[in-house]
């Protein structure tokens, strides 16, 4: 991916045999900290061959946007330009939602964060809430990972995909990493996230019941492998803890 014409996309990048966080960040035309805010490493922290990275493509800081979040704050927060927030990340009417990911361009990690409100606690979601977003044996094939994702798959592409608990279809979409994905706001304010679908199937708006087929599991976007031997459902929890990585 490295060398491709730059954009607005976030990048995974796979770390290679003798990766540092200097080299891949000279590959990349980012700095150092950009990579090392974006993936929680510090300088001490050691890559592994095959480890997934998060790259930025530009020069910054990633924001997942919580219940209470608005640009002032998080403009104020990173110390960075409201204007260039909405502007790189095509915001329109300056509206943002929870679970949005936002590019903050030249924005700087705070060194610590501020105290957080009741309302922006991380829910504890336990696993009595949700259920296996796709058919029985229900097989988690990667464990925790970015943001707070696991893997799922039974080894078939088109496997339909369960809402896991009641709540609103909040977004839907295709991004390059993701593919077609859907979004969902539970009543606890916990968001979960459906990526690499082959079809979606409901409507932002529309409410959907827990074990409600919302989608058909397949390999849009960018997965390993490539094609249909990459068939797997991306299921990610904004707001709350993931009960299925534990």
């Amino acid at each position: 991916m490295a060398g491709a014409e730059k954009d607005h996309q976030i990048i995974e990048y796979v770390v290679k045999k003798g990766d540092t966080v200097a080299k891949i960040a000279k590959e990349f035309g980012i700095d150092v900290n950009t990579i090392l805010w974006a993936n929680n490493l510090s300088r001490k922290s050691i890559l592994k061959e095959g480890q997934k990275l998060i790259i930025l493509p530009v020069p910054g800081v990633l924001h997942v946007v919580k219940r209470g979040d608005t640009l002032s704050k998080i403009a104020k927060l990173y110390k960075a330009s409201i204007e260039k927030i909405i502007e790189f990340n095509d915001l329109e009417n300056d509206k943002i939602l929870t679970g949005d990911i936002l590019i903050i361009p030249g924005g700087k990690k705070p060194k610590t964060l501020p105290s957080r409100k009741p309302s922006r606690k991380i829910v504890k979601v336990p696993k009595s809430y949700f259920i296996c977003p796709i058919p029985p044996p229900c097989k988690i094939t990667q464990k925790l990972h970015w943001y707070r994702a696991v893997d799922f798959s039974n080894g078939r592409c088109y496997d339909p995909i369960y809402a896991v608990a009641q709540g609103k279809v909040q977004k839907t979409g295709y991004d390059r990493i993701a593919g077609r994905y859907i979004r969902i706001v539970h009543p606890n304010g916990v968001v979960t996230f459906y990526g690499h679908l082959a079809k979606i199937i409901v409507k932002p708006g529309q409410e959907v019941s827990q074990g409600q087929i919302i989608g058909y599991m397949g390999h849009s976007g960018y997965t390993i492998p490539r094609g249909k031997r990459g068939c797997h459902l991306h299921f990610d929890v904004f707001g709350g803890t993931n009960p299925f990585a534990y």
